[in-house]
């Protein structure tokens, strides 16, 4: 597997451990970045690549620099 096929995988995961810190369910989250859970469901379970806004949304609320998603 490409290394870039996994990105998509580990960006979830670690956005996915952010939320669950913050005591966010995937709804919550949802919400305040405006996209739908299920949009959510499948950035976190890699299946999805956020574009660059939603990624700066998702940064801000879980209180990190897009890096640290990285």
């Amino acid at each position: 597997m490409r290394v870039n096929a996994k990105l998509p995988r580990v960006l979830g995961k670690k956005i996915q451990k952010k939320r669950h810190e913050m005591r966010l369910n995937q709804e919550e989250l949802a919400e305040k970045i405006g996209i739908s859970r299920a949009y959510m469901g499948y950035i976190e379970q890699g299946r999805n690549t956020p574009s660059l806004e939603v990624l700066e949304k998702l940064a801000r609320v879980l209180k990190v620099s897009i890096r640290d998603l990285f």
